[in-house]
């Protein structure tokens, strides 16, 4: 006779947490509801398998470090914000990381640009793809730290294995030289073969003055914007309409 509670124990010895649950559920069930043999094998793989794309879309949103939780869904659309819903449908499957294309958002303070782009992020995570997300203040940091401490070469490695890289505030804060460096050095390792989403307050063309050295600046811009889609948000402050809401 087949001893069910060890059964349901060696699952969880083996880490079939999904398959585990989902064999206690049949049990609980009458005998003349319980499934085929067959179709009890299918359940129980289908468990294990939606069981581990939940925990594995956990982690990444958890190693993601997003800065807003949201979702594209919820991402305001229309003339008035010069963002259309074709144009928000064609990144929900992130298609362009798997196409090693970047994104470019630009627009001014207060209109979505960091919602946005986190809510790409959320959606990367949700389709099995590796997510980092970094305010640029907080990136200058991190090379600074890394190069301190001797362990840049492991930060690059880390970057360079996450699908998707989000760059948020570009343009805000002052960049040096070893930062600027760094930057390409990403860039280049990620060219055409990973995607990154930038974030800025300025549009593209004011972004060489700010990267200043024209070496460097022509050959950040360039890996950034060869195989870009560039989004130009517009409208009133969203977080203006958001404390009017609270009032």
């Amino acid at each position: 006779m087949i001893n069910t509670e060890q059964t349901k124990k060696l699952l969880l010895e083996l880490k079939l947490q999904g398959m585990a649950a989902t064999y206690e559920s049949v049990l609980g069930l009458a005998s003349q509801h319980q499934p085929s043999a067959h179709e009890l094998v299918a359940r129980l793989a289908d468990a294990e398998e939606k069981h581990r794309t939940r925990k594995r879309e956990q982690m990444y949103l958890k190693l993601s470090k997003l800065r807003y939780d949201c979702i594209l869904e919820n991402v305001h659309c229309g003339p008035e914000r010069n963002f259309e819903k074709d144009q928000l449908l064609l990144l929900c499957d992130c298609s362009f990381i798997k196409n090693g294309r970047n994104i470019l958002i630009c627009g001014a303070t207060g209109c979505g640009k960091s919602y946005l782009a986190c809510a790409i992020g959320r959606q990367a995570c949700m389709l099995g793809h590796k997510t980092l997300y970094f305010g640029m203040l907080r990136f200058i940091e991190k090379i600074v730290q890394t190069k301190l401490d001797g362990t840049f070469v492991k930060f690059l490695d880390q970057v360079n294995k996450c699908n998707l890289l989000i760059l948020d505030d570009f343009g805000l804060s002052p960049i040096d030289n070893q930062a600027k460096v760094a930057l390409l050095q990403i860039l280049e390792d990620r060219y055409d073969n990973k995607a990154t989403v930038i974030a800025s307050q300025l549009p593209i063309d004011k972004w060489y003055n700010y990267l200043e050295e024209p070496t460097l600046a022509d050959a950040i811009i360039d890996r950034l914007s060869a195989s870009a889609n560039i989004i130009n948000l517009k409208g009133p402050s969203l977080r203006g309409e958001k404390l009017k809401e609270n009032c």
